[in-house]
C-alpha cells in the first residue's frame, strides 16, 4: 500500500488512536537522530536494511525561523524513507510551534519530533535540548506550544534522556508532562545528560516510564543486536526500540535484530565484499547529493563515517590511516579493492 503522510490525508491528524507504525502490535525499529550522521543518504542506506521508522537529524526552531538555507537543508527527506519525522529544538514554544508548521508547509512530515535530550554544550547553552530536563515548566510549555500548532496536521513527539545527572533522574515526572502536553509518543535514551555516551544505559527507568503513560514510549540505548532488541522487548513495556551508534557501524543491524526477533536465529555475518559495497556507495551518493557541493568536501565529511565502517575489518588499523585522508570517491574504491585483494590472499582464505 503505497503511504500518505498525514499531514496530506483528507482525514488530518487529530490525536485519534495509536500512530500507524505503532498499530497492530507493530515494533518498530527508528533510526535514532545523529547529528552529522543520520542525512538523507544515511537514513536511506538504513530504511533499506529494515529500519522502519526516521527522524532527521536536529534541526534549529530559529534558524528554519529565518529560512537559513543550511538549515532547511537538514529538513530533506525522501517519501521511501516515510513514516519521517523532522526533529526541532528551541526553547520558546510559540516559536518552535510556528518553525513546526513552516516545516510542515514545506515537507509535510509525518510527525514532528521535539528534541529534550541532547546533550552537547552548543544546545544546552542555548536552553535547549537535555537542559530543559532542568525546568519542567518550560519543557511542557515548549512541548504544549509545538502540539497546538500542529493540532489537526501532524502528531507531535518527543525525545528525552532519564534526566540531567544521577540525582536528578526525573523521566517519569517528566514523560507524564510530555503526555499531558500532547506528546503522541515519547523517545527515551537511558542515560542522563552528565553521563554522555559513557556507562550503561539505564532500562529499568525507561521501562518505569513505558508503564507510567499510555502513550508509546521507545527506548533507546545499547541496542546492537537481535539478542539485545529481544531482552528489551521481553523485559520492557516499551513499544518500539531506537538504535543509534550501533547502525554507525553496522547498519545491517536492524535486518539482524528483526530477522533474530522473527526466527530466534542469527544471520550470519555480513561478508567482506558485501560490506564494501555499501561503503563505496555510501560515498558515491554522499557526493551526488546537494548538501555538500562538491565531491571532496563530501568524501572528506565522510571520513569520521568511514572510520566507523571499517571498525572490525581485516587490517582496521592501517585502512583508518588511508581513509583517514580521502578525498575523493575513487580513492575509497582504490582502498577497498585493494582490502579485499589483501584478505582473498590471506592465509586463512587459502
Amino acid at each position: 500500500m503505497e503511504h500518505i503522510p498525514l499531514c496530506a490525508t483528507v482525514r488530518p491528524w487529530q490525536g485519534w488512536g495509536v500512530l500507524p507504525w505503532f498499530q497492530n502490535d507493530a515494533f518498530p525499529l527508528y533510526l535514532a537522530p545523529m547529528a552529522g550522521v543520520t542525512d538523507v543518504v544515511f537514513r536511506q542506506i538504513c530504511k533499506e536494511l529494515g529500519a522502519d521508522v526516521m527522524v532527521t537529524e536536529f534541526v534549529s526552531a530559529e534558524g528554519i525561523m529565518v529560512a537559513d538555507d543550511r538549515t532547511r537543508k537538514y529538513t530533506e527527506f525522501t517519501d521511501e524513507q516515510r513514516p519521517v519525522g523532522v526533529q526541532l529544538f528551541g526553547a520558546d514554544g510559540v516559536r518552535m510551534g510556528e518553525a513546526a508548521r513552516k516545516v510542515v508547509d514545506w515537507k509535510c512530515p509525518d510527525f514532528i519530533d521535539i528534541n529534550f535530550g541532547c546533550p552537547v554544550n552548543k544546545v544546552v547553552s542555548k536552553n535547549g535540548g537535555s537542559s530543559l530536563l532542568r525546568d519542567c515548566p518550560v519543557l511542557e510549555s515548549v512541548a504544549a506550544g509545538v502540539a497546538k500548532a500542529c493540532e489537526g496536521v501532524v502528531p507531535v513527539t518527543a525525545k528525552i534522556r532519564i534526566g540531567w545527572d544521577q540525582d536528578s533522574v526525573n523521566a517519569v515526572e517528566v514523560c507524564k508532562i510530555l503526555e499531558g502536553a500532547g506528546m503522541q509518543a515519547i523517545s527515551i535514551h537511558g542515560r542522563t545528560r552528565s553521563q554522555g555516551y559513557g556507562g550503561e544505559a539505564n532500562w529499568e527507568v525507561i521501562d518505569a516510564c513505558a508503564r507510567a503513560v499510555s502513550v508509546p514510549v521507545v527506548g533507546n540505548g545499547d541496542i546492537a543486536s537481535g539478542e539485545d532488541l529481544a531482552k528489551r522487548k521481553r523485559e520492557t513495556a516499551v513499544s518500539g526500540v531506537m538504535i543509534g551508534r550501533a547502525a554507525m557501524q553496522n547498519p545491517w543491524v536492524f535486518r539482524q535484530a528483526k530477522h533474530f526477533l522473527a526466527t530466534g536465529e542469527q544471520l550470519p555475518p555480513v561478508p567482506l565484499e558485501e560490506r564494501w559495497d555499501l561503503v563505496v556507495r555510501h560515498c558515491r551518493m554522499a557526493a551526488e547529493s546537494s548538501r555538500y557541493g562538491a565531491e571532496r568536501h563530501a568524501i572528506m565529511a565522510m571520513r569520521a563515517r568511514l572510520m566507523a565502517y571499517c571498525k572490525g575489518f581485516p587490517g582496521a588499523k592501517e585502512l583508518r590511516q588511508k581513509l583517514c585522508k580521502v578525498e575523493s570517491v575513487a580513492q575509497v574504491e582504490d582502498i577497498a579493492e585493494q582490502s579485499l585483494v589483501a584478505a582473498a590472499s590471506s592465509p586463512q582464505n587459502v
